[in-house]
């Protein structure tokens, strides 16, 4: 006995709901759902995957079962699996993409997302972790985020997010020349780590190579609608810091340093640079200050008074530069990251997780102004 249309279409509803967990849509608005028929309580269900292998296979059907199964009456489900066509993927590309060019950069001066970049002057100040934490700080906060791990010889970020498996770093699935980035705690990532093949743990490239990296990231992972996008810089003013100001120059950039007067007047140079370029300097960030024991004392392992150091130095001709937070040292933070459980989540009580909790929502107070960028509209 065949189900009347009214069963065939709450089940379509149902289904037509579920979440693409890479493309972060319904599969209705992917064209993904097939032929549905209902005969006897059992609901027949297909659906058409971007590619074959696609590495979310069995979360889709696991999902496309359960809103099947959650419709009255339904009292058993079959959920056939195929594979778009050649045809159908290129149109899902074109859709996606919402007629922007292929390899064209969605994040120019006109865009709505807000595009921050981490940058320090030294190594090992802990930008990466603030990074990836303050990243998923905002995406808690309901912002849609995006990460770009540009620290190409040293990145970390996939580890730091818990994105590592046995060592190895999921490969972004690909459909045509778009590349969808892994999702960590509600984050969009991508990082060179993703791209080395197995037992690759070193990188050897010089500039042309950096810049092409970089731009391929920008301009052929679909990241979708972001309200944010961070991007994890490589210390220093080298080849990519350049790359990226010439790509974004419109970007803002928060500055990490430690307390300590070597890492201090290191962050300025790159303070510096990136105002060189038209990068808007939006802060500094003083990471590793001083920590509160249990019995009271005061730890400043690295000194005082760096942030505010690198805070006035930026601050010039009228344009003051703020130091928006003071993150103290903690082991909940480094646990946090080698485990890949970022502390604002796993310890959100924790000093270090206050302190960035506390810079996301300043950071998504200032929002992004509409200041010289052009509206979408006509008269």
């Amino acid at each position: 006995m065949t189900a009347l249309p009214e069963a065939v279409d709450a089940v379509r509803a149902a289904v037509g709901s579920v979440v693409d967990p890479e493309l972060r849509r319904p599969l209705s608005d992917l064209d993904m759902v097939r032929d549905i028929t209902v005969t006897e309580g059992v609901a027949h269900v297909g659906i058409a995957l971007t590619i074959v292998g696609c590495p979310a296979a069995t979360r889709i059907e696991s999902d496309v079962r359960a809103a099947a199964a959650s419709v009255s009456g339904i009292t058993g489900v079959d959920v056939q699996v195929g594979v778009m066509t050649p045809a159908e993927r290129k149109a899902l590309t074109e859709r996606l993409r919402a007629g922007r060019a292929p390899r064209t950069m969605p994040f120019g001066p006109d865009s709505l997302t807000r595009v921050i970049l981490v940058s320090s002057g030294k190594g090992g100040v802990g930008k990466s972790s603030l990074t990836a934490n303050l990243a998923v700080a905002l995406a808690a906060r309901g912002r849609r985020v995006g990460l770009i791990d540009a620290d190409v010889h040293g990145f970390s970020i996939p580890g730091l997010l818990g994105l590592m498996e046995n060592g190895v770093a999921p490969h972004p699935t690909r459909i045509d020349d778009l590349m969808l980035p892994p999702v960590a705690h509600d984050v969009k990532v991508i990082s060179i780590g993703m791209f080395l093949r197995e037992g690759e743990s070193v990188v050897a490239w010089r500039g042309p190579m950096l810049h092409r990296t970089v731009q391929q990231f920008l301009t052929d992972v679909f990241f979708g609608d972001l309200d944010v996008l961070l991007i994890d810089m490589p210390p220093g003013t080298g080849d990519i810091a350049i790359s990226i100001g010439q790509l974004l120059p419109h970007a803002e950039v928060l500055v990490v340093t430690t307390p300590q007067e070597a890492a201090s007047e290191v962050a300025i140079r790159s303070g510096l640079v990136a105002r060189q370029t038209g990068q808007r300097l939006i802060g500094v960030v003083e990471n590793m200050a001083a920590m509160t024991l249990p019995d009271g004392t005061v730890l400043d392992l690295f000194g005082a008074g760096g942030g505010a150091a690198v805070a006035d130095a930026l601050s010039t001709g009228g344009d003051v530069v703020p130091l928006l937070a003071s993150v103290p040292l903690s082991a909940a933070l480094r646990t946090g990251g080698d485990a890949g459980t970022p502390v604002v989540l796993s310890a959100p009580t924790d000093p270090a997780a206050q302190a960035i909790i506390t810079l996301a929502e300043s950071l998504d107070r200032q929002g992004r102004g509409l200041s010289g960028r052009s509206l979408p509209l006509s008269v």
